[in-house]
């Protein structure tokens, strides 16, 4: 199976427990994009519409790009009372468009999936000149205390990869090099931060909506969750995540 079709199978875990974006994000987004009701946006990978209300009511013309079909349907149900929006069920790659015609495209946790030589080249083109970029990421991480240090240890037995160190400010750099390299201009990157809380079974819910957790064989993945809900139980019965916002802003010369 395609990983991103893993996102399709579990839409309303998926709109309950992944998160949404601070207002602070979005604030940024509108406020450099001067967006409002004369312009139109689209979003890559709408999901089940994360980041999608703060920008509709902007009253901007939104069209969203979905590759899941149940998650397309779930978005277009749940937006329908919106005049100013459409989905289309169809992969970036496939999306059909009218160059130098879109004033803002923005994607959240989503562009990554898209291979840098066809998204970047894409959006410039699909950007009306002046026109803005805004790719946003989530994070999430536990507080660093002895319950984060457990399940830390239980990921290094079934997850290994998952416990590597990464270096963030190189991922940034990385990200900001490739925006440039394809031609954007008047490049700003933002930080930004919120908590969320979780019992033992939300927090099994959450990790099972993301690929990676969900392509586990399903006997490992029971001990896995099985272990990790003890260790949140025994703390406490809450588990903490810190969601870290990486958001990149462009504009189209």
């Amino acid at each position: 199976m395609d990983k991103r079709l893993t996102f399709n199978e579990d839409e309303k875990n998926y709109d309950k427990l992944r998160p949404t974006y601070c207002k602070e994000l979005f604030d940024a987004i509108t406020d450099y994009s001067k967006l409002d009701a004369t312009k139109k946006a689209v979003e890559i990978g709408i999901g089940t519409g994360q980041a999608t209300t703060p920008i509709l009511e902007t009253g901007c013309l939104v069209t969203a790009i979905e590759l899941g079909d149940r998650l397309a349907n779930y978005s277009k149900n749940k937006f329908s009372s919106y005049d100013n929006f459409e989905v289309q069920n169809v992969s970036f790659e496939d999306y059909r468009y009218t160059p130098n015609s879109i004033d803002l495209i923005y994607s959240g946790t989503a562009f990554h999936w898209i291979p840098e030589e066809i998204g970047y080249p894409k959006v410039f083109d699909m950007l009306r000149s002046g026109g803005t970029l805004a790719l946003f990421w989530n994070r999430p991480s536990g507080r660093e205390n002895s319950a984060h240090k457990e399940l830390q240890c239980i990921y290094s037995k079934y997850m290994p990869t998952e416990n590597l160190v990464k270096d963030h400010q190189e991922k940034y750099n990385l990200v900001m090099e490739s925006i440039r390299k394809y031609g954007f201009i008047d490049l700003e990157f933002k930080l930004m931060h919120q908590t969320r809380s979780f019992n033992a079974e939300d927090y099994i819910s959450l990790l099972n909506t993301y690929s990676d957790h969900r392509m586990l064989p399903d006997d490992i993945k029971e001990v896995f969750y099985d272990e990790i809900k003890a260790v949140i139980n025994k703390h406490g019965g809450d588990f903490i995540l810190t969601d870290t916002i990486d958001l990149y802003l462009a504009k189209k010369s």
